[in-house]
Order: structure tokens, then C-alpha cells, then sequence
């Protein structure tokens, strides 16, 4: 009689176990559902707005001349070549600038900082630094590089500013992609007798460049499309020439911001084949780092 208590004892066990089994496969198909029906929200909100984008912008975007010649007055006439220059020029330098110093502050916090208090108030400060509005940046940029430093309202001014503005992103990302690195690697170097910095160089960095330039494709796109922190600094709506660093200058979202403040309706027509550009200028900025992501993955 025990053994038939034991058998029926498990034969409940059991079945409680499949009931339970099947429970969370039915609750993770809804919840497979409800994530699928954000996605599709998402994918058709984004859809009505290239759409409506497209339908408004095309045409003045293939409009002979937009892209190559200098603003006008007039909605129908000009182009938008100085913000397109200024725009290349602004995400040059901050990737120049942030990648080098993102990626070795990333480097130092997790390969050589020691794991002390002010180690963990640097980290925090860093994950705070990554959410705080643009704007701010910008006023900092105005009182750092405009006015402490003498450069005015320059482009290397808001070149800098950008560089502030996507510093925490690139430090945040490179540190996960380098903690993701397996620590077997580096065991495995360093008993080859290989030395800490051979080891990181060799081996930690490429292993980690994927999840690394994510964060860089992250921080220039954010960048590219900014538009508060170059008002701050002092970028310019309306500029007949092509800028050097140290001129006026202006950008993509400043030219859509000037267009989109006119009263003239074809003005309406100009901002939405400015944001073509721009979404141009990021997929393109995008591509040439995926491309380079692959590549690495691959190796």
C-alpha cells in the first residue's frame, strides 16, 4: 500500500509539473504576441512617417541643385550644401575626438581602475552623464568652449559640444562590450607569458570592436541629429558659403528647424527633402560602421 502512495504521489507530481509547464508556455505566447503587436505599432508609426516624409520632400529632394547649391530665400530655389558640410564635418570630429577617449576611459575602468569608492562614483556619474538633455551640454559648450577657450560660435565649438553629448554613450557601451570579452582569453594570454597591455590589444580590443561600434553608431547618430546643443552654441539657420572649423557654421537640424519656422508653404517642402538628407547621411554613417562591425565579427 506504501508503494501504491508513492506511485500516486508521483503520478500527481508529474502531472502537477506539465500543468505548470504548459501554464508558462501559454503565458510566454502571449507575451510572444503582445511584443509582437509593439513591434508592428512601432514599424507602422515609422512607416506613416517616412511615407508622409517622402510624399512632401521627394520631390524637391531630386530638384536640380539641392544638394550642391547654397540656402535661398525663396522655398522653391537653393540648396542646403553648407549644412550638409557642416553636418559631415561635425560627425568627424566627434568621432575622431569621443572614440579614442571613450574607448580608453572604457579600457581603464575595467582593465586597470581599481575597484575602490571613487571608481564606483565614477561609474555612476558616467550612467547619469548618458541621460542629461542635450541642452545642458549645449551650455556648457557655451561657457567651456565659446567663451572660456575664445573659439566663438565656431564649429569646432559645437563639434566639441557633440563630443561631450555622446562621450557617456560610447564609455557605457564599451565597457559592456569589453566585460563581455570571456576572461578565459585573457587567462590563456597572460599564460603564454604575454603582458597585460599585448593582451588587451591583441586580444581583448578586437574581440570586443563589434559591441564597441555599436555604441559608436549610437552616439554619432544622436549626435548628427541634435539640434538644441548647436542652437546654444550658436549654429546659424541661413549660411552662403561652405565652413571651416573655426567659422560659422550650420547643420542638417538647424536647416530643418530654420524651414520649418517660415510661414511659406514651400518651406513645408524644403524641411521634409532636408530630412531625407539627413536620414541619408545617418544610414550612410550607419552602414560604413556595420559594415566594419561585420568584418571584425567575422575575423
Amino acid at each position: 500500500m506504501a508503494t501504491s502512495y508513492q506511485d500516486d504521489d508521483s503520478f500527481a507530481s508529474g502531472a502537477e509539473f506539465t500543468d505548470n509547464v504548459d501554464k508558462r508556455e501559454s503565458l510566454g505566447k502571449v507575451f510572444e504576441v503582445i511584443f509582437l503587436i509593439g513591434l508592428l505599432i512601432g514599424i507602422f508609426v515609422l512607416a506613416l512617417l517616412l511615407f508622409d516624409i517622402l510624399g512632401d520632400g521627394l520631390g524637391r529632394f531630386l530638384s536640380p541643385g539641392f544638394l550642391t547649391d547654397t540656402p535661398s530665400r525663396f522655398p522653391d530655389q537653393g540648396g542646403i550644401r553648407p549644412a550638409i558640410v557642416s553636418s559631415i564635418l561635425l560627425g568627424l570630429v566627434v568621432i575622431f575626438v569621443t572614440v579614442p577617449i571613450g574607448v580608453g576611459a572604457a579600457l581603464y575602468l575595467e582593465e586597470y581602475a581599481p575597484k575602490a569608492w571613487w571608481t564606483v562614483v565614477i561609474e555612476i556619474n558616467i550612467s547619469n552623464l548618458a541621460g542629461v538633455p542635450s541642452i545642458v551640454y549645449g551650455l556648457l559648450g557655451l561657457g567651456v568652449f565659446n567663451y572660456l577657450l575664445g573659439f566663438g560660435p565656431a564649429l569646432i565649438s559645437g563639434a566639441l559640444t557633440l563630443s561631450l553629448l555622446s562621450l557617456p554613450v560610447i564609455i557605457v557601451t564599451s565597457r559592456e562590450a569589453i566585460r563581455a570579452v570571456p576572461d578565459s582569453l585573457r587567462n590563456a594570454s597572460y599564460g603564454l607569458g604575454v603582458t597585460k597591455w599585448k593582451t588587451i590589444s591583441s586580444h581583448v580590443i578586437p574581440y570586443a570592436v563589434p559591441g564597441i561600434l555599436t555604441g559608436v553608431i549610437i552616439s554619432v547618430s544622436r549626435a548628427i541629429g541634435d539640434a538644441a546643443s548647436l542652437i546654444v552654441v550658436g549654429a546659424v539657420g541661413f549660411l552662403t558659403f561652405d565652413p571651416g572649423l573655426f567659422q560659422r557654421f550650420m547643420a542638417l537640424p538647424i536647416q530643418i528647424y530654420s524651414y520649418i519656422t517660415r510661414p511659406e508653404p514651400g518651406f513645408a517642402s524644403a524641411a521634409a527633402a532636408t530630412i531625407i538628407a539627413l536620414l541619408l547621411l545617418i544610414l550612410a554613417l550607419n552602414g560604413v560602421a556595420i559594415y566594419i562591425r561585420q568584418r571584425f565579427s567575422i575575423r
